[in-house]
This record gives structure tokens, sequence and C-alpha cells, in this order.
């Protein structure tokens, strides 16, 4: 086992690491950014280091500066959490020529599903099925618009070199084909530095179905029951339940099966999740894989009650996959992320959060790194924090969320804790009746003045 664990991010997923490796019994090293210096989770490591200025190219996405943080305090593991460099496969290559320990997937693995339209490739390999689109990277206009008028409209431009909704333009006509083309050329290349795009058929009606993996250096691999994460914003996940109100038992065992031998095909390692679209009759098609821990991680914790991360460390440092396979799933999770924006309009709300009080009880979880006097910087993400809840059914849940939200005050910057009670409040999402389109129908109620319940 490692005997000092680097921590190579900032925020909520920082503290979550350094508990989990506390817990474990393993010093931490926190790192910051010079905003950051009072950010909580240096006050709960063992030590910490600044590695640079506010912006994130010379701080969070320095890997020399990493490394040096990580030798300077002899680290022998470092932990990425999400976003960052968590899928550059750079990072695990220099982490290995340095003797420290990555703790994810392989470079070649993050390599290969880091590739959106590689990892598609290999995923029909493997018997996934995929959504109808581009079988290459799109060279030109001329092959984009013959692609999309053989599949037919609307279609969905995506980067190969990224996610989180940079870049992605649905295109419904023929007509915005080559406007469009070019603008998701530009983000991507923005993004991501390689404008490189693929096409695929927009699926109506679909819901954005994930399932979480974790397989061992020896092997083993284990895919749990599926998270709902219909429920989005411009690509950004708002609110996430396991297990779906749309899916059924029979379902589930047939999609984690596929995806457990599709893990199995690649041989993954570490955390990972499949994410998928799933239309009306329950044909499931294969979008992208992450090769990291998710932000929504925490609700599969909630009801298999288990410890991901915990589990992550150890594969890391190359003991057996712990968790028994007849794990069965229990009880109801939903996590709502909170953000410091304005929930009309959502523009960043940043500043000094001047009173915090958070929810408990049980069956509640809050996963945050913000306290009072805490000066949100404006370099990085809203995310302030994850307020999860567990009920024995998904009415009682929906219930508790509502009360922890509710008994949520965060004084000094304003977020979108009203957008999620009107959400909980919503008589479709309350009876299971959503797909990714719902908050797109959800706001223009909200805009045109009528009542979203």
């Amino acid at each position: 086992m490692f005997s000092k664990i680097l921590v190579a991010n900032r925020g909520e997923i920082s503290l979550r690491i350094i508990r989990a490796a506390r817990e474990m019994g393993l010093k931490t090293v926190a790192v910051y950014s010079e905003p950051d210096k009072n950010g909580l989770h240096t006050m709960f490591a063992d030590e910490k280091i600044c590695i640079g200025p506010a912006k994130a190219s010379e701080s969070y996405l320095n890997i020399p500066n990493l490394l040096s943080a990580a030798e300077i305090t002899k680290s022998d593991a470092i932990h990425p959490g999400y976003g960052f460099l968590a899928e550059n496969p750079r990072f695990p290559e220099t982490c290995e020529t340095h003797g420290i320990t990555f703790i994810g997937p392989s470079a070649s693995l993050i390599r290969l599903m880091g590739d959106k339209n590689r990892a598609r490739q290999e995923m029909r390999a493997a018997k996934l099925p995929i959504i109808p689109g581009s079988d290459t990277i799109i060279e030109d206009f001329a092959e984009a618009k013959s692609i999309a008028q053989k599949i037919g409209y609307p279609i969905i431009l995506k980067p190969a070199a990224g996610g989180g909704g940079k870049g992605m333009r649905i295109v419904r006509s023929a007509v915005k084909l080559e406007e469009q083309f070019s603008i998701s050329q530009n983000e991507a290349k923005a993004a991501f530095g390689d404008p490189s795009l693929y096409i695929e058929k927009v699926i109506p009606g679909a819901h954005h179905i994930e399932v979480q993996v974790i397989g061992d250096k020896k092997g083993n691999i284990l895919a749990f029951g599926e998270r709902e994460c219909s429920i989005q914003r411009k690509y950004q996940k708002l609110l996430e339940e396991t297990p779906s109100p749309f899916i059924d038992e029979k379902f589930r065992r047939k999609l984690t099966k596929a995806v457990q031998d599709a893990a199995q095909f690649i041989g993954y390692e570490s955390l990972g999740t499949f994410e998928f679209l799933v239309d009306d009759n329950k044909h499931f098609y294969f979008m992208e894989a992450n090769t990291r821990v998710q932000v929504e991680h925490p609700i599969t914790e909630m009801v298999y009650d288990i410890d991901l991360i915990k589990e992550q460390i150890k594969i890391a440092a190359g003991e057996k996959l712990s968790i028994p396979h007849d794990t069965k799933l229990s009880g109801h999770s939903i996590e709502c992320r909170i953000n410091a924006e304005d929930p009309e309009n959502f523009i960043p709300s940043p500043g000094k959060i001047e009173f915090l009080v958070l929810p408990g009880g049980e069956g509640v979880r809050v996963d945050s790194a913000a306290y009072s006097s805490w000066q949100i910087p404006p370099d990085y993400d809203s995310l302030v924090a994850k307020i999860i809840v567990r009920a024995p059914s998904r009415k009682e849940a929906i219930k508790k969320m509502f009360t922890a939200l509710e008994t949520t005050i965060v004084v000094g910057i304003k977020t979108n804790i009203p957008l999620h009670l009107s959400i909980l409040s919503n008589s479709d999402f309350v009876r299971g009746n959503y797909d990714i389109q719902f908050m797109e129908k959800f706001l223009k109620k909200k805009s045109n003045g009528k009542d979203s319940a």
C-alpha cells in the first residue's frame, strides 16, 4: 500500500479523496493554486503545496509542477480526481517515468477511450450497440453532408477529443449544417486543441443512462446498476438518480452484463463509466466511456453501500477487487449539484459565502469544500456542493431531497437551489416521466410564465 497520496485536484473531489485516504490510514498532500490557498482541502491534508497561479494551465494542468510537488513531499501515488488531468494520458505516463503510481486507468486505456471515435469502434467490436453515425472522423463539410443525408436529421456533431458538452451541436436540417459544422470545429479546437468531429444520429425521447464499472489488475471486473442522468442543461448534468425510474430489473441485468463484457474485452482497470442513450423501446446505444471517477459516483455508493474511492486506491496498489460480485442494489438515491449561479439565467455567481448551513440527518450526505467566509474564485467551475440522499423508495428520496434543499442556507452568493426545488416539484419528474429533453421543455414553460408543475 502507498505511504502518501498527492491529490492533483481541488474542491469537493479533492476533499473526498483526502477523507477516504485518511480513513485508510494514508498520508495525503493537497495542492493548490494561489486563489485556493484557503481551500478546505488544504486544511485537512497532512501537507499542502502551492503549484502556481490561478490559471489552470499554470497550476492544476501543469504536469511538471505537480510532479515536482510529489517529489518534494515524497508522495508515492497521485490521484487525479475528475476534470483537469484525469483523462490526459500524458499524466500517467509521466508519473510512471518518475516512479509514482497513477491512481486510475493505464495511459493506453485513457488514450483509447478518450478518442471518442476509436472508442466507438472498439465498443462495436465488443458487441455493444453504437448510435448510427460516422464510422471515422469527419474530414470536411462535404463528408459531413453526405453522412447526415444518409442517416437522416436531426444529427449531433461531437468533438472526437473530448466531452462535457464543449463543441457539441445539434443540427436539425441541411440548411444549418455548414454553419454549425464550422462552429463546432472551432469550439473543439479551442477546448481540446483538436478540431476533429464525428456525427451521431439524434435519438428522440432518449434517456442518458450510465453504468459504473470497476476492475482490478487481475482481470476481475464488476458493473453496477445504472444511473439516470437525463436532467441536464447544455449537456451539463444537474440531478442524477439511481435506479432509473425508466428501467426495470430485466433490462438492468441485460445492460450491466453487456457493459461488464465490454470492459472485460478491453481489459479495463480502475474506475470508469460507460454512458448510453436508451430509447423508448429500451434499445441502448453506447456513447462514450469516462476513464475516471464521476461527479455523481456517490449515488452508486449510497445504494450499494460501498466506497469506490477506497476501492480505486486499493486496486492501484495492486490489491484484488474486494467488492462481492453478488452485491445488491438497495433503496433509491438522488444527487443535486448545487452551483454558484443565478437560477434564472445561469450566470456564474462567484464571491464570498457570508453564511452557510448544509443539511444533515439520516440518509443525507453532503460532498462539499464550501464553508462560511470562503471566497469562491471565478477561475474554476461553479460547483459549491453535492447533496445526496438515500431512502427506501424513490418517493421518499424525493421528499428527503426536498427537505434537505429547503434546510440549506447559502448567503452571499446565488445558487441554483430554487431550480432544483422546482424540478423536484414537477409532476413529470415526480412520476418519473422524463428524458433528456426535460430541461429544455421545463425552462421553456418557465420562461413563458407557466406553472412547471
